[in-house]
């Protein structure tokens, strides 16, 4: 059974792959580690308190009709929990758990063949389902609501559709992104929940739980200012809590205790507001050569020696959300937190003065 991208107790790759600590989506690398962090049952998940009341009512209902439940769609940003809460579904309805990925799933065939194995009872997850490609996607249409799949026998005008009975099963949606589901697909599920970033004292209970499970023994102080620096997600807050165990096993007495998380996360470059050396990059560059903006994405992101992309999906949201940066029509512009978060002074006179330049 593979494993995508989304769970509550997670890593990701940002550290090793664009030197981000913070990049709250997952890699194969790292997916063992937090794999062992997960929680197991839907009373072990912390947070998203809405979320689960309404999910256990769903799954208790069906479990006392005998039946099986009604499709379930996740959505939210990356590393909050979605993958996790799939396989806590399947082990809640004591189901087989099957995975896979809409980017994995490019043929309607691809599809058949994955519906046409399914056993009764059975919980498909489609992580990152916005990204099905548009013939599976119809056949899943028909698939969650009659429970049927058409397989076509032949080519050209010879071709044969035989319509092809499966038995009940439950598939579970997750994605980033919403608002790229179709409406027919997106009606097709019973149940949507939305998984929001998480409080400081919810990514204290996460850091505490996994501090267990990677039996180290963690001092509250400790697991309080790793939890500061998370920016609300679960696996960045895993992440660097083993980021703090190896410093504290190299460099340290072996505790866990508040001197090592700071120190831990001084030198990987993590500040108290969760930035790293990405974020303050973008934000340096900003407010330092384009005198606070506007400015387009592709020169900002020339400016610090990163993809476009990267800085739109990994950096730019965090920013934005925390008020340091601002989205314009014109660009991007530095907000007044970015100048005194960098020790700058914000100019007094309006900003703006620098030509846009590159995409926005």
């Amino acid at each position: 059974m593979s494993e995508p991208d989304d769970e509550q107790m997670h890593d990701s790759p940002g550290a090793e792959h664009h030197d981000h600590l913070t990049d709250p989506d997952a890699i194969a690398p790292e997916r063992a580690a937090e794999a062992a962090l997960r929680p197991r049952r839907l009373d072990e998940f912390v947070g998203q308190q809405v979320v689960r009341d309404q999910l256990s009512l769903v799954l208790d209902a069906a479990t006392a009709r005998g039946r099986t439940p009604e499709h379930v769609l996740l959505s939210g940003p990356p590393g909050l929990g979605k993958t996790t809460l799939a396989m806590i579904i399947a082990a809640e309805l004591a189901a087989p758990l099957r995975i896979t990925s809409g980017p994995a799933v490019q043929h309607a065939g691809d599809l058949a063949a994955i519906l046409s194995s399914l056993d009764e009872g059975e919980v498909l997850f489609i992580d990152e389902v916005h990204r099905l490609a548009r013939p599976a996607e119809e056949m899943l249409y028909i698939a969650m609501e009659d429970f049927r799949v058409d397989v076509v026998v032949g080519k050209g005008v010879g071709a044969t559709a035989i319509p092809l009975d499966l038995p009940p099963f439950t598939v579970v949606g997750a994605t980033t992104r919403a608002g790229l589901l179709p409406a027919p697909l997106r009606d097709r599920f019973g149940f949507v929940g939305h998984l929001d970033y998480y409080g400081p004292k919810e990514l204290q209970e996460v850091v505490r739980r996994s501090a267990l499970r990677l039996e180290v023994d963690l001092e509250a102080e400790a697991a309080a200012e790793i939890a500061s620096r998370s920016r609300g997600t679960p696996r960045i807050a895993n992440r660097l809590l083993r980021r703090v165990r190896d410093w504290a096993q190299v460099r340290g007495t072996g505790a866990l205790d508040l001197e090592a998380a700071r120190e831990a996360l001084r030198v990987y470059e993590v500040d108290k507001r969760g930035l790293d050396r990405l974020d303050r990059a973008v934000l340096s560059a900003l407010c330092t050569r384009f005198a606070g903006g506007p400015v387009g994405l592709s020169t900002l992101a020339v400016a610090v020696g990163e993809e476009t992309e990267t800085v739109e999906t990994m950096v730019e949201p965090y920013l934005v959300r925390e008020g340091f940066l601002i989205r314009t029509p014109r660009g991007r512009t530095a907000a007044t937190a970015a100048w005194t978060h960098l020790g700058l002074a914000p100019p007094e006179a309006e900003t703006g003065t620098t030509p846009m330049l590159g995409r926005f």
